[in-house]
């Protein structure tokens, strides 16, 4: 069997495949509060027993929030370190990788099927022209697509830490906040769940919120979500509207460093979970508003994925080419 891991900075999912002409078949998955473990061999154990079942693995690869070097990672936004040698040892097999969890997402995208993404611009894909993955959750990930011999092959990324570019008055006004509070402005302070959180402060500024009364629970950029789409405070409804403005330019931003022709794939958590606000225009506009490069951008595919899912099955996309070219 493979087994694939995506962890997460709030998520840790890890699930068993079987090996299959196309797409790995799903036998089982579990989730796991990430933070709720002290080590990522325990959340192994705790997979393992909740199978409830003997069963051996042949390859592992486990997608990571954060930067890989070689057979080790250290997570972003969680005091973790992980190693493959930590998956070799709990399951006996030598073929096990770890992969940064956007480089993971990426390879899933040859793979996902109509009702698990939502087109947003449809474009026209080139057979031989790069692509590019970008997605906002506990953080923000980035990935490239680069084509060689005919094939897309993630490139893994930290591009969500650099600098966020600010296009108007009011993004500038934000960053002034954010450079006050964090020393600089960087894009995963805008774009991420902690970003929408920022941009509520910086609306609000002094207002009170009448849908989120305390920024530092877990359910908070929830509740501005829902407070923006609901229509129930304004401040959050600018909030919501500069987070998607801000989302789309950035992923424009992607699509011309990559000259992603072959689509720009939007995932994580959060996009799925506002695709009303995402889909009202402001995102597409932000996206292709870089003259001279705006006919270009216009002829990009946008897509967003709706698999929750989608890091998990890159992972096992992976240990399957690992057995594949063994």
């Amino acid at each position: 069997m493979l087994l694939a891991g995506d962890v997460g900075g709030t998520k840790t999912l890890i699930g068993l495949f079987d090996r299959s002409e196309r797409r790995p078949n799903a036998i089982a998955a579990h989730g796991y509060a990430t933070n709720e473990f002290p080590s990522f061999t325990a959340i192994l154990d705790a997979f393992a027993r909740d199978v409830h079942q003997p069963f051996s693995v042949t390859a592992a690869a486990v997608g990571v929030a954060g930067p890989v070097f070689g057979r080790t990672a250290k997570l972003t936004n969680i005091a973790w370190d992980i190693s493959a040698d930590e998956v070799t040892a709990r399951f006996g097999t030598e073929r096990v990788a770890l992969l940064n969890d956007l480089e993971a997402m990426a390879y899933s995208v040859s793979v996902l099927e109509g009702d698990e993404v939502a087109v947003l611009q449809a474009g026209t894909a080139r057979p031989d022209g790069n692509a590019a993955v970008i997605a906002a959750g506990t953080g923000l990930g980035q990935a490239f697509l680069h084509r060689v011999h005919g094939k897309l092959r993630p490139v893994p990324s930290e591009a969500g830490h650099a600098d966020f570019a600010a296009r108007t008055d009011r993004e500038i006004e934000l960053v002034r906040m954010l450079r006050d509070r964090y020393g600089r402005a960087e894009v995963e302070q805008v774009l991420s769940g902690p970003g929408l959180l920022n941009l509520h402060r910086f609306t609000h500024r002094g207002t009170e919120c009448p849908v989120v009364d305390d920024l530092l629970a877990p359910e908070a950029p929830a509740r501005v979500s829902q407070g923006a789409l609901t229509g129930r405070c304004q401040f959050c409804v600018e909030a919501l509207r500069m987070f998607v403005a801000a989302y789309g330019a950035e992923a424009g931003n992607l699509a011309l460093r990559g000259v992603a022709s072959a689509g720009v794939f939007v995932g994580g958590g959060i996009a799925p979970k506002i695709l009303p606000a995402i889909t009202n225009g402001s995102f597409m506009d932000a996206f292709r508003a870089k003259a001279p490069m705006t006919e270009l951008l216009e002829r990009i595919p946008v897509i967003v994925i709706l698999n929750d899912n989608a890091g998990l099955l890159g992972a096992a996309v992976y240990a399957q080419e690992m057995l594949a070219t063994a």
